[in-house]
């Protein structure tokens, strides 16, 4: 395994007293030239897991347990391993590109700052965008030009880590698609790939992902093989609910809301919210 997290536990503190429980007891692995897919409804913390690998959690935030890369704790080195070994895919292209400057020029310096040796028209190529796409702003991409572009961000610093958070959020069931496919290539040729996303039915149909891991209220409920677990074998309750939702199955309405993540009880669970509504 290249990424290791053992027990992740992240409480972050707000005013009045009130503590998120972003993250708790979360146990998982990456594996170079593998795809992980984290599913979970919006709001369960999946999230906070690629926050912790990339520093990018508040500085207010109270972290337990470990998250290892090549076996060391990346706490305190995510400034130096974030580009170079783990890169981070966000949601939206839109967040980190400039306005007024064109895709070739934010490029070129990131692969600069990077100390990449990679030619920004070979990123390009590797995302499937035509070189003629440095000329433009960012304005002038569409939404699936602008994601990957956002991976050939990604890739600049040759990491061996690639977190993906949410990256189809906003793009159409063809594009959405086109982009799995492209992570799932990223991962094919070696690198290890982390997809969060609540998007099940786009991972079934792809088939891009080898290992899944399933989050409910912050906690790691279930984990095995993607093709296992998405195919009928999942155990926990709430994962065989998710994939019961799906228009394809009936779109059986999962039961009761998720619960929202702050001043959550320790010992929460989904058998609580079925009993809240009178389930089973």
């Amino acid at each position: 395994m290249i990424v290791d997290l053992d027990r992740l536990t992240v409480r972050i503190p707000l005013k009045g007293g009130h503590v998120v429980h972003a993250a708790t007891d979360v146990s998982l692995s990456l594996e170079k030239g593998r795809l992980h897919a984290v599913v979970g409804e919006s709001g369960c913390g999946k999230s906070t897991i690629a926050q912790a690998m990339t520093g990018l959690l508040p500085r207010t935030a109270n972290v337990t347990g470990s998250v290892r890369y090549r076996g060391e704790s990346i706490f305190g080195r995510e400034h130096v391993l974030h580009g170079r070994h783990v890169a981070l895919i966000p949601q939206s292209a839109s967040t980190f590109l400039t306005p007024v400057r064109t895709l070739g020029s934010q490029l070129r310096e990131t692969v600069e700052a990077l100390g990449g040796r990679v030619k920004p028209e070979e990123l390009l190529s590797r995302v499937e965008l035509d070189p003629s796409a440095l000329m433009l702003y960012p304005h002038q991409l569409s939404g699936g030009m602008a994601q990957r572009a956002a991976v050939a961000f990604a890739l600049a610093g040759s990491p061996d880590v690639i977190i993906a958070d949410e990256p189809t959020a906003a793009l159409d069931p063809l594009l959405t698609i086109a982009l799995l496919q492209l992570l799932r290539h990223l991962a094919s040729s070696g690198a290890a790939v982390m997809l969060i996303t609540h998007d099940i039915a786009a991972l079934i149909d792809t088939e891009v992902a080898d290992d899944l891991s399933v989050i409910y209220a912050s906690r790691l409920v279930e984990q095995g093989k993607a093709a296992k677990l998405l195919a009928g074998g999942a155990q926990h309750l709430y994962t065989r609910d998710l994939i019961a939702a799906l228009p394809r199955n009936g779109l059986k309405r999962m039961p009761g809301a998720p619960p929202t993540l702050t001043n959550l009880p320790e010992d929460y669970g989904y058998t609580k919210r079925l009993k809240q509504v009178g389930g089973r």
